[in-house]
């Protein structure tokens, strides 16, 4: 290793160990945790090295090139996820209502079974709505996100079983 390197490695174990000093147990765990992710940092970093060498690179030459070529698919315009939009007009009643929510539940929780005072309940009620807004907001981005992906992927289907004439297909016509 470098000079360099146990210079940084000095001052981390320093900062650590005044961590541990100033914080008791609290100090030892996040020494820990810090310790276990450096770790499992180089762990993973020698386990891709590892398999980035010991990969086929001639794999082109050995595939079976008698298989035919696939199609090439029509080109179409930017999908609904690929353009800039707005979600919707449901994210920010979901993030207002789920924010209403939490922070309801944060303050009643902390005057009703905490003895919490009242400033107190109010602090932790507003991280509490923070917390609400942001599952609220969350819900309603992938609940939307899912429907735009659906409602696309359902005319992208009947777009491409519909005959090119324009006419109905005998199942279409059952429906």
């Amino acid at each position: 290793m470098r000079l360099v390197t146990y210079s940084w490695l000095a001052v981390v174990l320093a900062i650590a160990c005044a961590a541990i000093g100033w914080l008791g147990l609290a100090g030892w765990m996040a020494a820990a945790v810090l310790l276990a992710s450096v770790a499992m940092h180089v762990a993973g970093n020698a386990i891709g090295t590892r398999l980035r060498e010991a990969t086929d690179h001639d794999l082109a030459l050995r595939r079976n090139t008698s298989l035919p070529a696939a199609a090439p698919l029509p080109a179409s315009g930017p999908t609904h996820l690929e353009r800039r939009s707005s979600l919707g007009r449901l994210v920010p009643i979901s993030a207002g209502i789920g924010a209403a929510c939490g922070g309801t539940a944060g303050t009643l929780s902390l005057l009703w079974l905490t003895a919490s005072s009242p400033a107190g309940a109010v602090l932790g009620g507003g991280s509490s709505a923070v917390v609400g807004g942001l599952l609220g907001f969350l819900g309603a981005s992938f609940v939307e996100i899912v429907r735009a992906s659906l409602r696309e992927s359902l005319a992208a289907e009947r777009a491409a079983t519909r005959p090119p004439d324009g006419t109905t297909s005998p199942s279409q016509r059952r429906a």
